[in-house]
């Protein structure tokens, strides 16, 4: 895989291309972006996948109009460009039960990087948290946490969100109804 670098001084960038990946720094930070435009039928195999990533390579082919060899290797190149970052199965929340959705505003004491890697590897251990981002804002993180009801929600917050390290402060709302909720479709 080649690499090149392209420094403009007067503007304070710098332009590095490896592979598909263009990754452009400026004083402000790095700007990534990919220099391969999918084509339609790359496109069509991702939202057959996202639909169903189980569906038999034959079915598939049949769907995109290619035999199996091409759209085994379309795939296998999605998988090496790092597009396709893994299969797994989707669970029913509702089916298993958690049914209580809350949204958890956490306000930190300390956002300096040791205080944020310790956060982030409590967070990753609450097995209700669904959901974990970092948020530029009024606040640090926003959790979705997934629960039975909200007395379950309540046993959460208490003995594990607010035994987090470097939490100043939290605000919750609960979900009453979910209006999406969707995988992401190729376009």
């Amino acid at each position: 895989m080649g690499y090149d670098a392209i420094l403009h001084r007067p503007r304070w960038t710098m332009r590095l291309k490896i592979g598909n990946l263009i990754a452009k720094f400026t004083k402000d930070g790095p700007i990534f972006r990919m220099t391969t435009q999918l084509d339609p039928i790359n496109q069509r195999i991702l939202a057959e996948l996202v639909a169903n990533a189980r569906i038999p390579i034959s079915e598939l082919a049949a769907r995109v109009g290619l035999s199996k060899t091409p759209v085994t290797q379309r795939i296998k190149q999605m998988e090496e460009m790092g597009l396709i970052t893994g299969y797994r199965a989707i669970l029913s929340p509702l089916k298993l039960g958690l049914t209580h959705v809350t949204y958890v505003e956490v306000r930190m004491t300390d956002t300096r990087q040791i205080a944020l890697d310790r956060f982030n590897d409590g967070v990753r251990r609450i097995h209700e948290v669904e959901e974990c981002y970092m948020i530029a804002g009024g606040f640090d993180y926003l959790l979705k946490v997934r629960s039975r009801d909200m007395a379950h929600f309540r046993q959460i917050m208490a003995e594990q969100i607010s035994a987090l390290p470097f939490i100043q402060g939290t605000s919750s709302y609960v979900s009453m109804e979910a209006v999406v909720e969707q995988n992401w479709m190729a376009p």
